[in-house]
Formats: structure tokens, C-alpha cells, sequence
């Protein structure tokens, strides 16, 4: 029998516009070698679930190191701006949920963590603790 993964109920349907509502990630430890090449550096990745059970993640993980995107909240914003507004990118996978821990949600200029101790891990991994937000309520700067 085939297991069977889909994302909590807290995670948001479809692309949110400006201001709405996005779930914010971290890749599972156990994550497709697509995702793993994918997404990495401490990148901030945010999305939306899909009808068919994946996920639309989109990140920034600051391949180009900009001073502005060194922050781990700074690169889920810079991936948000880009989700609500359709902007063309590279910085975007579709994949089964089992990729992906939720840990927060973010809308808007606000995000709140709700699982800091994946966040941490996911930065420690990357030796970026330097990104680590203080406080599990963040608002852009």
C-alpha cells in the first residue's frame, strides 16, 4: 500500500495576491535530491498547496550575496514579493508535500514562525545562524 503525504490544514490554497496569506518552509532532512539541489544556502522559501496534493514553494536562497538578502526573513520576504506577484523566476519548485516542514506562516510583512527548532536546524545545517531571526514574530524592516 502506497503512503500517502499531504500538507497540514494551516497550509494555504493556491497563490495568494499581495498581502495574502503564505505557508513558509524548510526542506525535510529526507528531501528529493531535486529539492535538495534546489533549494539550499539557508534559503527563505514560502508557498502554497495545490489541489493534487503538492506544493508550489518558492525561495531565495542570495546565490549572488546581496548584503540585503543576508537575513533568513529578507529572503522568505524577497521570495514572497515574488509569489503574490507572478514575477518570473527560477526560484520556484513544484513538489510532493513529504519535501517540505511547515514551519510558519507569512503575510504580508509579517511572518511568524511556529516551529523555530526546524528553522534552526535548516540554518545550523547551512552554517548560516548569523540569518537566525531572534523572535518567532517578525515584521520586514
Amino acid at each position: 500500500m502506497a503512503t500517502i503525504i499531504t500538507f497540514g490544514k494551516d497550509t494555504p490554497l493556491e497563490r495568494p495576491d499581495p498581502g495574502g496569506r503564505a505557508a513558509v518552509f524548510v526542506p525535510h532532512n529526507d528531501a528529493d535530491e531535486t529539492v535538495r539541489d534546489a533549494v539550499k544556502n539557508g534559503s527563505g522559501c514560502v508557498g502554497f498547496g495545490n489541489p493534487d496534493g503538492t506544493l508550489t514553494v518558492y525561495f531565495e536562497n542570495n546565490k549572488f550575496n546581496d548584503s540585503a538578502l543576508h537575513l533568513w526573513q529578507n529572503k522568505c520576504f524577497k521570495a514572497y514579493d515574488r509569489m503574490t506577484k507572478g514575477a518570473p523566476t527560477v526560484n520556484k519548485i513544484t513538489a510532493d508535500a513529504g519535501n517540505f516542514v511547515q514551519i510558519g506562516l507569512i503575510e504580508s510583512s509579517e511572518i511568524l514562525v511556529t516551529e523555530m527548532a526546524q528553522l534552526r536546524k535548516w540554518l545550523e545545517k547551512w552554517n548560516m545562524m548569523d540569518t537566525m531571526p531572534a523572535d518567532a514574530q517578525i515584521y520586514a524592516n
